[in-house]
């Protein structure tokens, strides 16, 4: 039977410190594996109804411990990541777009690998970050001592792609989340055997396009006939419901993957799983009628799965029907695992340790807090409020969710003092955290002390001249059509420790534009270095893309050595620019790869 929680109780109160019991020692505390899907969408698994497909492993998770009936995320991914770090909403910590710099998490936020790392745990992250690349936003910085996979928002490959390992450029190994599988299942041996306790994260980035999924999942779907539609079937893109819904089934083996390696080590009742998605679905298909997809603040933009299991501990097939956010995951997991989370700020989360293990309803304690909690939705200015029984929408509009879950039909003349009370509450929310957002003026740090690596792709670079970015889509792009001398790439950058740097391109140039040279410069260094060397791939991915992509197509970049450059510390701009260009143009860039040189720099001490 199942045990249906219909309230909330907040029993510990969570702010500018979140206080726990005392820590235990390390050995006694649970292990965390949390997977974190990417543009999945509520409705994209069996255990929410879904006919069209299985995902047996993920419906496992319900079976075996908590789902959450009512649990939201952000409309989009970067501001979703940042929160469940945080356990505060997005825009506090700077987060406000997907790409070019927005998607950096301030630098005094505390992130839940931090808590996790202070309490003794080893910590990693294998997959999509998307909340900063240059160290410290980089995930080595900000609590993960390991992390494999790529930290933009998108990526153009997902067969054995350009990728990073703790900041070093790495060429990935077979289909993109198999391979963070592959790599987490090696960490979790590894701590295992060391009887360390581990904070694993898995933020996959499927079913997020471009739509590639091997052949073993593609071929159910090829053909197959969807038994659920999208609420307005004639906005269905049915290949893609089909590419989305094989990545589905894949990313649900790999679950299945990482359950059974906790059972072959006999962990599985040490460990706490979590897992939900970054947002609602990437295209209309199904998802049980609810109004919205990504990047909408309506309840099918933004409502997610979320299931914890934790054997001995959590009820196996409980369900939760109170409301919860990403924002709660932080406090709630810190609880469950007996640490202390000391932050500088205060958190917007609250812990849901007490609906996770409860025996029975009776133990619930109601109060008023539990009737009036608010859940706020934000994107590009848009703020949707969730209470218990109501959405206001971003334009005002109230629906009562529990009479009308599609929202349908505005009861706000009906409900006025309801509407208006929610009302006040985006404002005043409005007036808190949005003023400022986007006015950024944080440079892209090159050389902290404690890391070797500084990645500046095209991504985060502004092309001046003829220069063109390939896609309008930034953070998988490359820069082309670099005709004259006086086009150039430049970044805003600080840099934190001075010294001297390796600086290594990633590049093709075509055999006619053999002899090109550019320079490197910051304030008074100078670099210049040439092309020697004809490299000229081909744009690959339409081949294994199951439908058409919107984002831009790739290259295999080579890494192409400038030289080494001594830079001063301090802001600047960062130029690169063509001094001879003997062919078309002079090369098609990705990525600039700056690495400090520590032996040279103790040699000139």
């Amino acid at each position: 039977m199942k045990l249906f929680i219909s309230t909330f109780s907040l029993v510990v109160s969570f702010a500018l410190v979140l206080e726990c019991q005392y820590p235990a020692p390390a050995a006694d505390r649970p292990n965390v594996v949390v997977f974190l899907s990417d543009d999945q969408g509520w409705g994209d698994l069996s255990s929410s109804g879904n006919q069209n497909l299985a995902t047996p492993n993920v419906d496992s998770l319900a079976d075996d411990g908590a789902s959450f009936d009512r649990f939201f995320v952000c409309p989009v991914c970067s501001p979703t990541r940042a929160e469940f770090l945080t356990g505060r909403y997005h825009p506090r910590g700077g987060v406000y777009s997907t790409s070019t710099g927005g998607e950096r998490l301030d630098l005094d936020e505390t992130t839940i690998a931090d808590a996790f790392q202070a309490a003794g745990y080893a910590t990693a992250a294998f997959g999509k970050w998307h909340n900063g690349m240059q160290y410290p936003y980089h995930p080595n910085g900000r609590g993960f001592e390991e992390f494999y996979g790529f930290c933009s928002g998108h990526w153009g490959n997902y067969f054995s792609p350009m990728l990073e390992h703790n900041g070093q450029i790495v060429r990935g190994d077979g289909f993109v989340i198999d391979d963070f599988t592959n790599r987490a299942l090696t960490f979790i041996d590894y701590q295992a055997r060391e009887a360390r306790p581990f904070f694993v994260y898995l933020p996959y980035n499927t079913p997020h396009s471009p739509m590639q999924v091997p052949d073993r999942w593609w071929n159910k779907f090829r053909e197959k006939e969807l038994a659920l539609r999208h609420r307005d079937p004639q906005k269905e893109n049915v290949p893609h419901t089909r590419a989305a819904l094989a990545m589905c089934e894949n990313i649900d083996w790999n679950v299945g993957r990482i359950l059974q390696r906790l059972d072959e080590l006999d962990i599985a009742e040490d460990t706490i799983v979590v897992y939900f998605c970054d947002n609602g679905p990437n295209g209309h298909r199904w998802n049980d009628g609810m109004k919205g997809h990504k990047g909408t603040t309506d309840e099918g933009g933004v409502r997610s799965p979320l299931y914890v299991r934790w054997p001995g501990h959590i009820e196996p097939g409980s369900n939760v029907g109170s409301i919860a956010a990403a924002i709660d995951l932080l406090p709630t997991l810190a609880d469950l695992a007996g640490i202390e989370v000391t932050s500088k700020t205060e958190l917007d989360g609250v812990s849901l340790k007490p609906l996770l293990t409860l025996s029975s309803v009776s133990d619930l304690v109601a109060s008023e807090e539990t009737r009036v909690r608010m859940i706020f939705s934000h994107w590009r200015g848009r703020v949707s409020v969730r209470t218990q029984q109501y959405r206001l929408d971003h334009e005002g509009r109230l629906f009562d969710m529990l009479s009308d879950p599609g929202q349908h039909r505005d009861i706000a003349s009906e409900q006025p003092a309801v509407a208006e009370r929610l009302r006040a509450a985006v404002a005043k929310w409005k007036q808190e955290l949005l003023p400022g957002l986007g006015e950024d003026d944080r440079p892209l740090l090159i050389g902290h002390p404690d890391f070797q690596f500084t990645q500046l792709p095209a991504r985060d670079a502004q092309p001046h001249g003829n220069i063109q970015r390939s896609n309008r889509y930034p953070n998988c792009s490359f820069f082309t059509n670099w005709t004259d001398p006086n086009d150039r790439i430049t970044w805003d950058v600080e840099v934190v420790a001075p010294g001297t740097y390796d600086a290594v391109l990633y590049c093709t140039c075509a055999e006619q534009d053999i002899g090109s040279s550019v320079e490197l410069s910051l304030n008074d260094s100078r670099l210049t270095g040439q092309i020697l060397t004809a490299h000229d791939p081909p744009l690959h991915g339409a081949a294994d893309d199951r439908v058409e992509r919107t984002e831009s197509y790739v290259k295999d970049f080579r890494p192409v050595k400038l030289g080494s450059i001594a830079l001063e510390k301090g802001r600047g701009t960062l130029t690169l620019r063509a001094l001879k260009i003997p062919g078309t143009q002079a090369l098609d860039f990705r990525l600039l790869m700056l690495s400090q040189s520590p032996e040279r720099d103790r040699a000139s001490e």
